[in-house]
């Protein structure tokens, strides 16, 4: 009976801060929406009527070459779409062998660490621009036997040496964030290093960075239009191309839209993410 009487009371007290919350987020909201549209529509208005405007709105925001250029600039962004996802396979695995190499322990080990430490400092220091020219134009003049001399392939080469860099760091730190009693508890149960490393820590390591993995591959995502610096045909190129032909700024809107289907959605899932390991880490330490 007491049992029943406190569900009871406790319910009825969870009902009523319920109701009373819920007035509340509903006025929250009313507000945010007020003051969004307030706002938004005060930047409009401003722009609208500033004296430059006419001109702006002519070569930025012309209805017809928006028509005529964006088949075009979507089918060229498709390229975009194939460089970013065979990067991004590479980059997962260059970048956990050299997270690994980093971990290795022992001194026999310690010519894998210092490799992988001097790959990681240099292409995170080198701005990925130059690498995309020093490679592009530099290999490829060499003309060295079987090694090839397209343009679209060493500009993906360079964005994979490049973001291998960064996602190893963020690998270690994912690896360096699992406790050691982990590994131990592996290692008693019989697990050698290795397999520890492998079944233990690894996948422990890979679900805590997805998040930061993911904002890792947005600016990849955007990096792929420096591939027309080498003269690739690819959105940002191709906009260049419909922009010269119509002496109209139309087309680089058209390629500004396209990247931003792609990294708008890609950033939303990641605060996703982000707020559900949030709310898992704390409901576990509630428990």
């Amino acid at each position: 009976m007491r049992q029943t009487s406190g569900s009871a009371l406790t319910g009825s007290r969870g009902s009523r801060i319920i109701g009373s919350a819920s007035p509340g987020g509903s006025r929250a909201i009313a507000v945010a929406t007020i003051s969004t549209l307030v706002v938004v529509g005060l930047l409009a208005t401003a722009v609208v009527n500033s004296p430059g405007w006419d001109d702006v709105k002519q070569a930025f925001f012309d209805p017809e070459v928006f028509s005529e250029s964006f088949p075009d600039i979507a089918d060229a962004f498709l390229l975009n779409v194939r460089i970013f996802l065979v990067a991004e396979v590479f980059i997962l695995v260059f970048a956990l062998v050299i997270a690994l190499m980093r971990g290795l322990q022992g001194p026999v080990f310690f010519p894998f660490r210092a490799l992988a430490t001097i790959y990681s400092d240099f292409f995170r220091g080198i701005p990925t621009i130059l690498l995309v020219y020093i490679l592009g134009f530099g290999v490829t003049t060499l003309q060295l036997p079987g090694v090839p001399i397209s343009p679209l392939f060493w500009g993906t080469v360079s964005l994979i040496l490049v973001y291998s860099a960064y996602v190893s760091e963020v690998y270690r730190a994912g690896i360096d964030s699992v406790h050691p009693s982990q590994e131990a508890a592996a290692r008693s149960l019989g697990l050698g290093r290795f397999a520890a490393l492998r079944y233990v820590v690894l996948p422990q390591a890979v679900r805590r960075v997805i998040p930061p993995l993911l904002n890792d591959f947005i600016g990849l995502q955007k990096d792929t239009a420096l591939v027309a610096l080498l003269g690739v045909v690819e959105a940002f190129r191709q906009s260049q191309i419909d922009s010269a032909g119509s002496f109209n700024y139309t087309p680089y809107i058209c390629t500004a839209i396209l990247f931003l289907a792609i990294t708008v959605p890609l950033t939303r899932f990641t605060d996703w993410l982000i707020a559900r390991d949030r709310r898992r880490q704390l409901a576990g330490g509630m428990r």
